[in-house]
């Protein structure tokens, strides 16, 4: 049995081992859906200027897992600061149900929303605190 994660805020869960699965997801009004296959055992909530205003919970996964399925044409692409990161939302709604940009190894990542994520209590997920403010 492993120790219990503990975040930044001393908020205390238990470790759990995700089933690695196809999750739908989207954004509010529809026009934007996805698929990505990954492992829910993790998400990140990152305090940088952007996150910190969108309260996005992120899980990453690689480019080979992530299907964008319809609304390519109905996105609008955001960069900032070095322009590493392409953080788009629907030009209807305005949720940002993913980003996409390059891993540390310079592989194509895609950071996807877990409150876009189809069925998902996202309120149960063990949550990851990163310090984005201080990069």
């Amino acid at each position: 049995m492993s120790e219990p994660k503990t975040d930044a805020n001393n908020d205390t869960k238990a470790e759990t081992k995700a089933e690695t699965k196809t999750y739908a997801g989207g954004c509010h009004c529809g026009k934007v859906r996805f698929e990505a296959t990954l492992a829910l055992d993790k998400v990140m909530a990152c305090n940088c200027s952007i996150c910190s205003k969108t309260g996005g919970l992120l899980a990453f996964v690689p480019a080979s897992q992530f299907k964008l399925l319809s609304g390519e044409d109905a996105t609008t692409d955001y960069q900032f600061a070095k322009k590493h990161i392409h953080h788009t939302f629907c030009a209807t709604c305005g949720i940002r149900s993913f980003a996409h940009g390059a891993a540390p190894d310079g592989s194509s990542m895609y950071a996807i929303n877990a409150r876009c994520l189809d069925g998902v209590d996202y309120d149960a997920l063990p949550v990851t605190r990163y310090d984005g403010r201080s990069l």
